[in-house]
């Protein structure tokens, strides 16, 4: 049974940062797809980042340079490092994996498996 917890939300104020993680257990990564979603009140679920069992890496335009996905095969962890937070960074972070490699690793309707979220807000 795979299972996916998230953990490091907060509250920044804008320009600062925040690293979020997510445990996975019953999964195995290296087959499958792993990405961060978020979802603000009132606004579609959107992809963040995510990245493959292969390595290849994929960002939303809006997160770029600012904002890194990576695996800890040690830990079983999915991170995600942000640095200079804006306000509309402001939303429920959810972390989610895929049974196989996808090729849009940013569209949620690839991925079967979901985590509880994480919230994270940004003061200006």
């Amino acid at each position: 049974q795979v299972q996916l917890v998230e953990s490091g939300g907060g509250s920044v104020q804008a320009g600062g940062s925040l690293r979020l993680s997510c445990v996975f257990s019953g999964y195995a990564y290296r087959r499958g797809s792993l990405g961060w979603f978020r979802q603000a009140p009132g606004k579609e679920r959107e992809g963040v980042a995510g990245i493959d069992g292969i390595g290849n890496k994929m960002y939303a335009d809006s997160v770029k340079g600012r904002f890194a996905i990576s695996i800890d095969s040690a830990k079983n962890t999915l991170d995600l490092e942000m640095n200079n937070l804006k306000p509309e960074d402001t939303a429920m972070y959810y972390c989610a994996a895929a049974d196989t490699i996808v090729a849009r690793l940013l569209r949620s309707s690839g991925y079967r498996y979901w985590g509880q979220g994480t919230q994270v807000t940004v003061s200006s």
